[in-house]
């Protein structure tokens, strides 16, 4: 079972600012809740996994991310919230979910550690990332890749061209792992 990436990302290659996200983009917000929840036949549903730090990223009000199975990397954690799932890897969490037949999708929204290990993992799909148009502080960035290992495509359900909010342009790619 393959798995995706998801990540905003600005200019300056940052995707967070002491444990929140640099920006205020209602419609890019959508657009990750779409991609990381929609199924097509119910009774299952897709896997977001993420970091400890992007798991306690999350306001309170939000957890865990709706209509999706969440799972928390950590080796520090000792708990999580009923129904969160939570292991000490990416791999031993991987498996897990590959066994699950209830899993559509497995999706990795965060953080940098784990983004670079999935970039690294051959298992690792696709990159669905949001190209801010804009340089931010940021004290976390998202991983360099190697273009000679992905290619750019375009994909019916993901909006095309320059997306605009608040002034603030961004634009949606998808990168295929060749």
């Amino acid at each position: 079972m393959n798995y995706n990436v998801i990540a905003a990302v600005s200019k300056n290659g940052g995707i967070g600012y002491k444990g929140d996200l640099p920006w205020r983009l209602k419609k890019e917000m959508e657009y990750f809740n779409q991609m990381t929840t929609q199924v097509n036949q119910s009774g299952i549903q897709n896997a977001v996994i993420m970091g400890r730090c992007t798991w306690q990223s999350i306001p309170e009000k939000y957890k865990p991310l709706k209509g999706r199975k969440n799972v928390v990397i950590s080796k520090t954690l000792n708990s999580v919230p009923e129904g969160v799932l939570l292991y000490s890897n990416l791999k031993e969490a991987l498996k897990s979910l590959y066994l699950n037949d209830h899993i559509a999708k497995i999706w990795v929204i965060g953080g940098s550690g784990l983004y670079n290990e999935a970039i690294n993992d051959n298992n690792c799909k696709k990159l669905y990332i949001t190209k801010i148009d804009q340089e931010y502080l940021c004290d976390t960035f998202f991983p360099d890749f190697n273009l000679k290992e992905f290619e750019e495509i375009n994909e019916a359900d993901v909006p095309k061209g320059i997306q605009e909010e608040h002034g603030i342009k961004y634009e949606f790619k998808i990168f295929k792992r060749l």
